[in-house]
């Protein structure tokens, strides 16, 4: 807790859950989200690594962050365990498809009207997971290029 403030600080315990509004505000974050990687010419490349429909994509991603901002396991409870990492090593992830993913994470938060600070706050966390991805997309890659 900040000594000026009531309020957690993000991270801890349910607090960037709740300061996302919860699964409701995590859902419109989701849907706002994929809005913007439908439509943002810099994120087609991250757009063509989806299916045409995005109907799972957005339920796992909901469930995934709803766990990750510190809010029911969602994404455990209805598909398991997962690394993240692992689970996307067979994408062609570089990092203008990180950026990309990053930037429709960011207008997204932007169009919902969160605060600076709890923008800030998620797209930093966020970038480490996806960093976590591009590498681990980079490994799998070199690794099938040498025939290992």
């Amino acid at each position: 807790m900040s000594p000026t403030s009531n309020t957690p600080a993000y991270g801890q315990g349910d607090a960037t859950y709740q300061a996302a509004g919860g699964l409701e505000g995590i859902t419109a974050l989701v849907d706002r989200f994929y809005q913007r990687m439908d439509t943002l010419p810099e994120a087609r490349i991250l757009r063509a690594m989806h299916s045409d429909d995005l109907t799972s994509s957005r339920q796992k991603l909901t469930w995934f962050l709803s766990g990750w901002t510190g809010g029911p396991k969602l994404y455990a409870e209805h598909v398991g365990a997962i690394s993240i990492p692992v689970a996307h090593a067979h994408l062609p992830a570089d990092e203008s498809s990180v950026q990309a993913w990053l930037t429709c994470m960011d207008l997204a938060l932007q169009d919902l009207n969160y605060p600076d600070d709890f923008r800030h706050y998620m797209i930093q966390q966020l970038s480490r997971p996806a960093e976590s991805i591009r590498l681990m997309c980079k490994f799998h890659a070199d690794k099938n290029a040498h025939g290992s």
